[in-house]
């Protein structure tokens, strides 16, 4: 994972994490859940690693005040609809992607869950989201 890429997703974590903290309050549960979406090639486990140290460094603990759902193709992206549904039928508060083919997924898993994307490339040029005018 990017420096630069990086330093965006932990910039961002704290507004999406109230986000999933208010979904997760107004569907009844304690702690939120995030589910975590990987293509799994290149190896996902950089992107795992700095992910939960970085929200253990904004105070969140697995477990304790968070959960996770963590879903990985293992390089077989042909699996990625079926795993962006399967967090959707675990209610998740969230989805966080990693690389464009998850965002895609997600998005043509859900439009109620909120999405957040990194290493996704140009989001606008990929079609992911469009411009207004």
């Amino acid at each position: 994972m990017k420096r630069r890429d990086f330093i965006i997703l932990v910039g961002g974590m704290s507004s999406w994490l109230l986000v999933a903290r208010a979904a997760a309050e107004s569907a009844g549960k304690q702690v939120p859940k995030i589910g975590v979406l990987v293509a799994g090639s290149p190896d996902p486990q950089p992107f795992w690693k700095i992910f939960r140290q970085a929200l253990h460094d904004l105070g969140y603990v697995e477990a304790q005040n968070i959960e996770f759902e963590f879903r990985s193709a293992e390089a077989d992206r042909s699996l990625l609809n079926e795993l962006a549904a399967d967090l959707v039928r675990l209610n998740v508060d969230i989805i966080v992607t990693w690389q464009t083919p998850t965002v895609m997924a997600a998005q043509r898993a859900t439009r109620q869950i909120p999405i957040v994307m990194a290493d996704a490339g140009d989001p606008v040029g990929t079609g992911l989201i469009s411009r207004s005018n």
